[in-house]
């Protein structure tokens, strides 16, 4: 199992990495500070958008995203109905949504549908 960042130290970084692309990238919700995930909203400022979650890769103990929404884009509205369901259910959730046409996440870990 590898070693976890504080939520927020994550969150953090993960703002800078996109900042560093110049991509803007907003906390829509601030989760606990140490114990929260993130969910990741994508953007592409078109109607359409993805929902990455994190989870743990149980094979070597890695973080790895799904694409919670699918793996097609989905209307807004989709995204946004998810993200109210998944904080129904946990409130400690962070939500950050990266604006970018292109639709890239910046996530150094591997993504599946």
């Amino acid at each position: 199992m590898e070693p976890r960042l504080k939520a927020e130290i994550w969150i953090k970084a993960h703002i800078r990495k996109c900042s560093f692309h110049n991509v803007p990238v907003f906390v829509v919700r601030r989760g606990d500070e140490t114990a929260g995930s993130p969910l990741i909203k994508i953007n592409r400022l078109n109607g359409l958008c993805q929902i990455l979650t994190a989870t743990t890769d149980f094979s070597d103990g890695s973080r790895k995203w799904l694409k919670a929404t699918g793996p097609d884009w989905v209307e807004e509205k989709t995204a946004d109905r998810y993200i109210e369901k998944q904080l129904s259910f946990d409130p400690d959730l962070w939500v950050i949504e990266i604006e970018d046409p292109e639709g890239r996440h910046f996530l150094d870990e591997k993504v599946e549908d």
